[in-house]
Parts: structure tokens; sequence; C-alpha cells
């Protein structure tokens, strides 16, 4: 009996996720992977299993990761000490190719990881057809090295690679018009790249849970949040350190067409399939109010 319960529970889950399916179908999904799902081997595999799963049920998903703290471990084995500058890694030239080398392998390292999934993938950077042009990006006035501003997404080689059949896996790098490498912070490049591919959905995986009304109250995660009470939210000054310039982020993604943002916990197992095909999902869903889903209301 316990086993034909279970068996009722999956064709349940199954059904609740049929119209989510529907939805989604053939819509491009931007994954921006980081945190600590980067660094735990099982929460890793669930990560890039779910995309194997998006992939397979039909949407077209895009990888976009980060590699900061691999970064800072090689660069520390180097004895060279990270600096960083309002959260951005002060980047000079023998910083630069260490963080090229890092990103590249851990670029084919997550290719080999949804390839063993039985779904074709193909690692780049921005590098890669141009993809992603940069200027260089100064802090308060201040050079900071070799980190870039993105200037101009060209998704031609993302495109060429989606009509092929094939998961895009993109590290943050990118050349500027003297062909000079740059560092770009992930979130950023995960956002320009979602906006450029008028993608369906943008989801950061982060070490929180989402976004609250107060941050001191736990019980004040935000499930939906608008455009307007984002504004609401920023102006508040309760948003503060490495959210307030993610959710700066999101809005901007949202208002550049992205039809809607996701920041979500990736440290909980399956949490982009919890997020995209159940009714109460996880996280925070940041969206435009004139584009609410009914289910939403």
């Amino acid at each position: 009996m316990m086993q034909m319960e279970q068996l009722l529970f999956k064709a349940h889950t199954l059904i609740e996720a049929l119209p989510y399916i529907q939805r989604f179908n053939n819509k491009k999904v931007v994954v921006k992977y980081g945190g600590s799902a980067m660094l735990d081997d099982n929460l890793q595999n669930n990560v890039i299993k779910d995309v194997a799963l998006l992939k397979l049920i039909g949407l077209k998903p895009i990888i976009v990761h980060g590699g900061g703290k691999e970064i800072t471990k090689w660069l520390s084995l180097m004895g060279h000490e990270s600096r960083f500058v309002e959260g951005l890694r002060v980047t000079d030239a023998q910083t630069m190719e260490v963080a090229e080398m890092v990103l590249g392998r851990v670029n084919k390292y997550l290719v080999q990881l949804v390839e063993k999934l039985g779904v074709k993938a193909v690692g780049i950077s921005g590098k890669d057809g141009s993809t992603l042009k940069v200027e260089k990006r100064l802090v308060n006035g201040q050079d900071i090295g070799f980190v870039g501003n993105i200037k101009h997404v060209n998704t031609d080689l993302i495109d060429t690679l989606l009509d092929n059949d094939f998961v895009p896996v993109i590290a943050p790098i990118g050349i500027d018009d003297e062909y000079l490498n740059y560092n770009i912070n992930a979130d950023d490049a995960a956002c320009a790249i979602a906006t450029a591919m008028k993608a369906e959905k943008l989801v950061f995986l982060t070490d929180i849970e989402g976004v609250y009304a107060d941050p001191n109250d736990k019980s004040s995660l935000i499930s939906v949040l608008t455009l307007k009470k984002a504004d609401e939210l920023l102006a508040s000054g309760f948003i503060g350190g490495g959210m307030l310039p993610k959710l700066k982020n999101c809005v901007d993604a949202v208002r550049n067409g992205v039809s809607r943002v996701h920041i979500l916990d990736g440290r909980i197992p399956h949490c982009l399939l919890l997020e995209f095909f159940t009714n109460k999902g996880i996280g925070t869903a940041i969206v435009d109010e004139n584009s609410i889903y009914d289910n939403e209301l």
C-alpha cells in the first residue's frame, strides 16, 4: 500500500509540472551558477541534473558560471593576495592569467558533467565569437585592472549552439576593442546574456533563501517581488551587502526584457525543479507587475 502511495505521489508531481512544462517549452533559460552549489559535489551533481532535465523536456538552458573562490585559492597557492574593491576583484596581468586558467578548468568540468548525463554541451568564454565585448570598468574613478564592463553581447555563437541542440556553458571573460582579456563579474555576465537572448527566465543560485522584506526576519521571505516593490525595497535601505548589486541586476534584467528573474538557494537539492515546476516554488521571483502569471495573483 505504501508503495502505491509513493507511486501516486510521483504521478501527482508529474501532473503538477505539466502546465509549467507546456508554458516554458522551447523557452531560453539562463542559469547563473555559483556559490556553495558549485563547491559541494552532491549539490553540483543535482544542479547539473536539473539543467539536463530542463533541456530534455524542451527548454533551452544556458549556464553562466563563476569561479571566484577557486581563483582565490589558486592565487593564494601562488603567494598572490586577492584584493577586492566594492566586491570586484582587483585584476592585474598575473591575476587575469590565473582567472582565465581557473575559469577554463571549471568550464570544461561542467561540460563534462552535462555530457555524462547524455546531453550535448559546449564550453565557451565571452572571448569566443566576440560574445562579450567590454570596456575597462572603473570603481569610483579607480582603475582596478583588467575588470570589464559589458558594452555588447553578440548572440550569434550562443544561438548557433542552441539551434544545434547544445547547452552553452559560458565563462565570464570578455575582450575589449584591442582584444585584451578582461575578467567580468559573473552576475553581470548572466544578466547581459539573458537580456540579449530575451530569456524567459534568469536564475541566480545563491547561498541565501531569497529576498527578505526584513533581512533580520527569516519569515519575511518574498515569493513574488514586483518591480514597484523591488524599487521600494532598494530605496528603503534594508538591502545591503552582496544582495544590493544582485537585486539591482535582477531589476535591470526584467526592465530590459527578461520575463522573470529568480533568486534561489542553491544549497537546496534540485532547487531549479522546485522553483520551475511546482505551484508554490521556492526562493524569490522578480517580475514585471504587468506580466504576472495567473497563479501569482
